[in-house]
């Protein structure tokens, strides 16, 4: 199998669960997937494999929220095929939690520098009402709404090994308390 493109989806909430969808697509001319697929047996021991492995790469880099230290879990695998048999496709979901703040929220990671083997395409979602502020990616990217991000990595070019969003999440208003003492 030889992979031909990545999607990475990242959704962050207000109470700091940040939730990424990857999903890599390839090209597998001789569907040695199509096989693994039609053999449950075989499929759960692969994506058994499949997982651990790519808990191996999440463990490797250095993720944090806030200056502190989080710890990202893949918490789902699957895999089916896209358009063809000779199309199949990995999707990953991984989850963590940052303690984010109202005002200035700082989200790093550190990774081993790489050489993109495939294009892919990278887009936050940063809780609503908040705005990017400051980014690094080693890529050009765009911001818009003021609380998304993107960024598009074409195949061949170097990974710095360093990612950054500096965004802004405005205090909560409406806050209302109520006096549970104080029902009649």
């Amino acid at each position: 199998m030889k992979p031909v493109f990545g999607y990475c989806h990242f959704t962050v909430d207000r109470s700091g669960q940040f939730t990424e969808i990857i999903i890599f697509e390839y090209l597998d001319e001789d569907r040695e997937f199509m096989r693994i697929l039609s053999n449950s047996l075989k499929l759960r021991e692969e994506l058994i494999k499949i997982k651990e492995n790519m808990q191996s790469f999440i463990d490797a880099e250095e993720v944090k929220v806030n200056e502190k230290r989080v710890h990202p879990r893949v918490i789902k695998v699957s895999a089916g095929i896209a358009s063809d048999p000779c199309r199949p496709y990995i999707l990953f979901i991984v989850r963590f939690r940052g303690n984010l703040k109202d005002g200035l929220n700082i989200y790093e990671d550190s990774y081993e520098e790489d050489i993109a083997e495939y294009d892919y395409t990278v887009t936050w979602v940063l809780p609503p009402g908040s705005r990017v502020v400051e980014a690094e990616f080693g890529f050009k990217y765009e911001v818009g709404p003021d609380n998304v991000i993107s960024f598009r990595v074409p195949k061949g070019f170097s990974t710095p090994g360093y990612e950054k969003i500096l965004f802004y999440l405005p205090p909560l208003s409406g806050k209302h308390v109520i006096d549970a003492s104080n029902t009649g």
